[in-house]
């Protein structure tokens, strides 16, 4: 079984981006383009991890956020926002949010965030192959974890 990403962002090249940067690793990648559609995708489409931009039009991500958890509350979303504050960043986590990722995210960052999410949650070894399926397995507990949050990306020089 192939994993799949919903990638929820109003800018339609971060979308495409992200695209281009998880269908190569071996996930199925579904797009929506604000918090509206992402929740349609959600109710009709098995999806096993939501990226998600905090700042969008009508349905902000925290807003997004709070709905699929109430849906699906095992889905792990993984948010992103360009102009984090740490008032923002606590309620994402207090909304069940898996991690918080400030943009500009380099590739292998948001992969093994995504990978983590993936592993964590379904308990899924997520590692590139040539048929590009999931396989499962159990978690390596060597593998670092990525930072799901940077206290230093909010001091506040005086």
């Amino acid at each position: 079984m192939r994993a799949s990403i919903l990638i929820t962002d109003d800018d339609r090249g971060f979308r495409e981006t992200l695209r281009g940067v998880f269908e190569p690793e071996g996930f199925h990648t579904l797009l929506a383009e604000n918090g509206a559609e992402a929740l349609d995708i959600v109710r009709h489409s098995d999806i096993h991890l939501l990226l998600l931009d905090m700042h969008m039009p009508r349905l902000t991500g925290l807003e997004t956020l709070r709905i699929v958890k109430q849906m699906k509350s095992r889905l792990p979303c993984i948010l992103l926002s360009a102009h984090p504050d740490e008032g923002l960043v606590r309620q994402a986590f207090e909304a069940d949010a898996f991690s918080f990722l400030t943009k500009p995210v380099s590739r292998q960052t948001i992969t093994s965030t995504v990978r983590l999410a993936l592993a964590n949650t379904y308990d899924w070894a997520v590692e590139a192959s040539d048929d590009h399926e999931v396989e499962p397995g159990p978690r390596d507990e060597q593998e670092p974890a990525p930072p799901a949050f940077d206290p230093r990306l909010f001091r506040r020089d005086t």
